[in-house]
């Protein structure tokens, strides 16, 4: 399997410290930059008011399988949390699309660090991605 990024994520995050617990409870601005061969893949993006941004943690701790949590330190299983720190540390991310200028998307609520590897961009859509609390467990 070989994944190939798409664009990188520019944040006011350099390292894992200061970057928030999640991206929605800050709703600090970011931009993502699409590279320019995938460009044409953003016709009609504008057209949608929150994105569902997929990215890489090329910082985070691969080897990670039992882990603690900030809201948490009960030890549990990496696949049970929403740490970085994981086998294949791929990050969900949902933003709110302010704008777009040419290649780039300027969002708030990224808690990516900066320049991490975009993979995908989906938009978000309240019929399909959304469960009312009463149908969700808990959250790690």
């Amino acid at each position: 399997m070989q994944l190939k990024p798409i664009g990188v994520i520019h944040s006011p995050y350099q390292n894992h410290t200061e970057a928030p617990r999640q991206g929605r409870l800050q709703q600090d601005p970011g931009e993502i930059e699409v590279f320019p061969e995938f460009e044409a893949g953003l016709k009609d993006i504008e057209k949608n008011s929150h994105l569902i941004i997929l990215y890489w943690c090329d910082r985070a701790t691969r080897d990670t399988i039992l882990t603690a949590t900030p809201r948490n330190e009960r030890v549990r299983g990496v696949f049970a949390t929403r740490s970085p720190n994981r086998p294949n540390p791929i990050a969900v991310n949902l933003v709110d699309l302010i704008r777009r200028e040419g290649n780039r998307l300027l969002v708030k609520g990224i808690d990516a660090l900066d320049q991490s590897p975009l993979l995908d961009i989906k938009p978000y859509s309240f019929m399909l991605d959304s469960i009312t609390p009463g149908d969700c467990g808990e959250v790690g």
